[in-house]
């Protein structure tokens, strides 16, 4: 390496960085050291970047290192990220470091945990259901059952999720047929919970989750007190990927074997034939909690939440996002990504360093095309107009273009609120209008919000909406007729309906 070389290396990796547990984070290292072409990665966030709705992070690790780490903004490094399914294959890491320990053994009867929540009269196929079963998603159920949607709402109930499971008609034998069943993954967090006394969260976080530095994870309970399991953890891009290098090195970490090597073998191996295309990434097996591809193994998480495991490249991906297409995402690492990887060291090549390093730094989500203002900005600029009842509970919503920092003002029956809008850019604010991303499944409460808008026509304003801890968003389209204003809005992702009742509101008499 010539000096320059060595110089932009040391910029671009800098000293050793540590976690809020004060271990150290994964270390960085320019691709070409590590056998990946800068190039290459450039090509894949470009493709990414353009072609994928909408890209919330990225990290590559090779050998160890990382290579290259970016996030759209209003996205960042900090901000934790609810991971939907991903949460799965932590799990079943959970599962597995029980077994270790001998609280509980994969042929385990379910019932035997749950004698309490029994049916009178257990069906041969429910009695027959074992912990690898839950595990590898061959519970025999036919369905998930329509309790679960409202479980993960947390809609009250008056029985315990574990009786509402054992009730469920179990039609095949256990074991003989795939069922992605994210009810049979809180069953095994209940395991857990029953067979150690603690909480799949509380017990993960000695074993897996400070040893990993993770700052501080977050985990959605059922109203029973369980963690859910199948969804609802919180973390950061890198924790992602360090987990994924935890398995990548057979769970070892800093000499240290946090998980069993056998554990992580089984775990990720073919577990269940789920499929039968070629093509696809969700037809290449299952494992326990893991999705087996075509080019290593996975978890993912709904909308776009990836840790990929790539034992024979030595790699780690590590991607969030919010698509309704989750194999376009996979498309472009398995025909970009991949193809930039060697086997040995490269020799530097420090313009495409530079280049992919100022592309990542520049990311940013979409923000609404249009113009940053029109004459009638100002004449409906904090008028207010009266919405009738809706499900969203707004009951009166305005707009400021008068006051240094644009705003959108939204009257519930809560109070009033004001979110700042970044016109060309986007603006975050600890509490603000969400548009009712707040009762979509992954969102904590009190989100944040990040807002962007512009004027698409004279007489037309879109507002953009994130909620950067999820995939979501909400765009908003402002449409102004003489006394009378159009509200349209939709999501980019959801489990449910992703357009939204069509508002009329009326101005409301000058204030």
């Amino acid at each position: 390496m010539t000096t320059r070389s060595l110089l932009f290396a040391f910029l671009l990796t800098g000293a050793p960085r540590l976690s809020a547990q004060g271990a150290p984070a994964l270390p960085r290292s320019t691709p070409e050291q590590q056998g990946v072409l800068s190039s290459g990665i450039l090509a894949f966030v470009q493709a990414a970047d353009t072609s994928v709705d909408t890209m919330n992070s990225f990290m590559l690790v090779r050998h160890g290192y990382v290579v290259a780490e970016g996030w759209w903004k209003p996205y960042d490094a900090k901000t934790p990220h609810s991971l939907f399914s991903l949460s799965k294959s932590f799990t079943s890491t959970a599962v597995g470091l029980a077994i270790s320990e001998g609280k509980l053994s994969l042929d385990d009867q379910v019932l035997k945990f749950f004698p309490e929540d029994a049916p009178a009269e257990p069906s041969e196929n429910l009695r027959a259901m074992r912990v690898r079963d839950l595990l590898r998603m061959s519970a025999g159920h036919q369905t998930e059952g329509e309790w679960w949607q409202s479980a993960a709402m947390q809609v009250k109930s008056d029985e315990r999720l574990t009786k509402m499971f054992l009730a469920h008609p179990v039609p095949f034998k256990p074991g003989t047929h795939f069922l992605y069943n994210s009810p049979a993954t809180y069953m095994l967090s209940a395991i857990v919970q029953k067979a150690t006394g603690n909480t799949v969260l509380d017990y993960l976080r000695p074993r897996l989750f400070d040893p990993l530095g993770f700052e501080n994870p977050t985990w959605v309970s059922s109203l029973d007190g369980v963690t859910f399991g199948a969804v609802g953890l919180s973390v950061r891009t890198e924790e992602i990927a360090r987990m994924g290098q935890l398995y990548l090195q057979k769970g070892v970490w800093n000499g240290r074997q946090l998980i069993p090597a056998a554990w992580v073998a089984e775990a990720t191996k073919l577990q269940t034939s789920n499929g039968s295309s070629p093509n696809s990434d969700w037809d290449q097996g299952y494992g326990y909690q893991f999705w087996r591809s075509r080019d290593g193994y996975r978890g993912d998480g709904a909308f776009g939440q990836y840790m990929i495991v790539l034992p024979e490249q030595d790699a780690v991906v590590v991607i969030t996002s919010g698509v309704r297409n989750m194999q376009s995402v996979m498309e472009l690492v398995w025909n970009i990504l991949l193809p930039a990887m060697s086997s040995g060291a490269l020799p530097e090549d420090v313009a495409a360093q530079r280049t992919l390093q100022t592309k990542l730094a520049g990311l940013m989500v979409r923000v609404p095309p249009g113009r940053p203002t029109v004459a009638l900005a100002t004449r409906v600029s904090k008028r207010w107009y009266d919405l009738p009842e809706n499900d969203r509970g707004i009951q009166a919503i305005a707009l400021d273009f008068k006051s240094p920092s644009p705003a959108v003002l939204v009257r519930t029956a809560a109070g009033e609120t004001r979110t700042p809008i970044g016109i060309g850019s986007w603006v975050t604010s600890r509490t603000g209008f969400t548009n009712g991303m707040d009762r979509l499944l992954g969102v904590p409460a009190n989100p944040n919000v990040a807002a962007s808008g512009a004027w698409s026509a004279d007489t037309v304003l879109t507002l953009k909406l994130i909620a950067p801890q999820t995939p979501y968003y909400s765009t908003l389209t402002f449409r102004f007729d003489g006394e009378r204003l159009i509200l349209d809005g939709e999501y980019n992702v959801s489990f449910g309906p992703t357009k939204l009742p069509q508002l009329e509101g009326k101005a409301a008499q000058r204030r």
